[in-house]
């Protein structure tokens, strides 16, 4: 009988799947640990609203980001493919987005899901982060913008929050090379005021006009790169409105209300759909900037008070749904961009999220707490209530997901390495598509994962792994994140073997001695890795030294530039 009843229920839904198309919603957050809410074990942080949606959907609990930093996962999960097939991975130290004016970005022939979803008729919309890039060649070609990748409306952030957008907080762009600069311009004043004074008491024999062109070529270097740094929070910190920016600045005390605002009336301006609508959060990125009614409520601190906040704008979001009649009808997803950020520190208080039993985080590339995230999905009638699937997935299985969903077909001339999640969802399939997953740390391949399906068995071999800083503290603090090569990284020969399906902590690595199948999956990963290097071909990279840098000709604003200050949004922010 309860055979005969799943049946039915698979038909009627699938039935409903194929006869309609569904609005979509998708909540992604940034930095958010596995192990912050609710629904994934945290019973300290309240999460009363995603919880709710895992109530009444699915629960994902190998739910796998394509990179562990925020603008290549975030590429992977527009496009449905590993950032190093965009360029959107790095072999430098920059491994996302510097600057609103640097010229790389999501490259323009790279399709996203809004863009398919588009073609079939939905009207998209982005709230929040992009950190894609803007621009390639002037301040107002828009060749990165999300206009340019598929989205009908856009508002938000281009870039990302950074603690250089909050006034009290230390600066966190660049720490490191702005400290080496303000030493070497000390040096030159030091060195100017030397040499005058030793002129003008005759101790050195030098020509005033060499004092001068030193003096000049110091305020070069100066101005050089403190026009730049010295204003982070007007050439990153802003907010537009499609191609317009509106705030600059950004007044971080209204952005969220800004954000809910915005994202509802989005809804009700499209309840007659089909509609896209990706909210893309900027929580729970540092300066973890909250709004007075939630400082000082949770259990956790800062942070903690920045997750119950997303949570309310969650739960706001869903009741303007059902506000609409539009909860039956909207296929929503919630998730975040990667692991929590455990190097986020403020002296002993915690600012960096919590990975649960996994170990690593944000940065880290192989490390399953770098790369396991929530992963909650809910379309009423349509995916079985409180169902939890352990099978790996991807954040790039949106893409082909979403596409199905609305009718699409995928494009046929790239490699898409997403796979279409729906039979999975709905029961009528028990496994993942997945065979191997490749955990990239920049455009390095740092671990690989093999789900071999017939023994239930989840490999994962590290071939290489970042040093912590203490050794065995488990993230790389005093450093801000992990490096992906050099001295700050370790190789592996043979590389490090877990089953997580026995190990999820990758707490004990196996051996020839331990593992009586040691060499066989070593092996097998090995013969995965060169298969999948040759579907690789040559791309621009992205994120390149030249293309991450600041270029003034690039630079978003909302006046003439250099004076790119306003507020356009006034007062009209209310509270919902």
């Amino acid at each position: 009988m309860a055979l005969t009843s799943s049946l039915c229920w698979n038909v009627f839904g699938l039935s409903a799947a194929m006869d309609s198309k569904p609005n979509i919603l998708l909540f992604l957050a940034d930095d958010l640990g596995i192990g912050d809410i609710g629904c994934y074990g945290n019973d300290t942080i309240r999460t009363p609203n995603i919880d709710r949606l895992a109530r009444e959907g699915v629960k994902l609990t190998q739910h796998i980001a394509a990179a562990s930093l925020c603008t290549p996962s975030r590429a992977a999960f527009l496009t449905g493919r590993y950032p190093i097939r965009s360029g959107m991975a790095s072999s430098n130290g920059y491994r996302a987005l510097q600057w609103n004016a640097g010229s790389g970005g999501l490259p323009a022939n790279e399709t996203t899901f809004a863009r398919l979803l588009q073609q079939q008729g939905y009207t998209t919309g982005l709230i929040g982060k992009w950190h894609q890039g803007v621009n390639c060649e002037s301040f107002n070609d828009h060749c990165h913008h999300p206009l340019n990748h598929g989205f009908d409306y856009f508002y938000g952030m281009p870039f990302t929050l950074l603690n250089n957008c909050q006034e009290n907080k230390p600066p966190e762009l660049d720490v490191a090379l702005q400290a080496r600069l303000w030493l070497y311009s000390q040096i030159i004043i030091l060195a100017v005021l030397t040499l005058t004074a030793g002129k003008l008491v005759g101790l050195i024999s030098i020509r005033w006009k060499i004092i001068a062109c030193f003096t000049f070529v110091g305020g070069l270097f100066f101005i050089s790169w403190y026009s730049s740094y010295g204003f982070v929070r007007y050439w990153n910190c802003i907010l537009m409105r499609n191609h317009d920016v509106t705030e600059q600045p950004m007044r971080l005390e209204r952005t969220a209300s800004l954000m809910l605002k915005e994202a509802v009336s989005f809804i009700k301006r499209n309840r007659h759909g089909p509609f896209l609508l990706f909210v893309s959060f900027l929580h729970v990125h540092t300066p973890l900037f909250t709004t007075a009614k939630f400082l000082g409520k949770s259990h956790h601190g800062l942070y903690g008070d920045n997750v119950e906040e997303m949570d309310w704008m969650v739960g706001k979001i869903l009741d303007s749904l059902e506000k609409q009649g539009l909860k039956n009808y909207t296929f929503t997803y919630f998730a975040s961009d990667h692991g929590g950020h455990l190097e986020a520190q403020d002296g002993s208080a915690q600012l960096g999220g919590w990975n649960g039993i996994y170990k690593g985080g944000k940065g880290m590339g192989g490390w399953e707490g770098g790369i396991r995230v929530p992963g909650v999905f809910r379309w009423p009638g349509v995916l079985p209530a409180g169902t939890v699937i352990d099978e790996p997935t991807s954040l790039m299985d949106i893409y082909p997901t979403l596409v199905h969903l609305a009718g699409g077909t995928l494009p046929q001339d790239r490699v898409i390495d997403g796979r279409n999640l729906v039979p999975l969802l709905q029961g009528r399939a028990q496994k993942s598509e997945h065979k191997f997953l490749f955990h990239y740390c920049g455009s390095y391949l740092h671990a690989v994962r093999w789900h071999q399906k017939d023994s239930g068995a989840i490999w994962k071999a590290h071939y290489v792994t970042p040093v912590f800083h203490p050794p065995g503290a488990g993230a790389c603090y005093g450093k801000g994140i992990c490096p992906c090569f050099g001295e700050g990284v370790t190789h592996h020969d043979p590389p490090l073997l877990f089953d997580l399906s026995r190990d999820p902590s990758e707490a004990k690595p196996l051996s020839p001695d331990t593992e009586p199948l040691f060499d066989t999956v070593i092996r097998k990963m090995g013969r995965a890795i060169e298969e999948h290097r040759r579907t690789l071909t040559p791309v621009p990279e992205q994120l390149s030294v030249y293309n991450v840098v600041w270029k003034p000709w690039l630079q978003p604003c909302c006046g003439t530039f250099p004076f790119c200050w306003c507020d356009r949004e006034g007062d009209t922010t209310q509270s919902l």
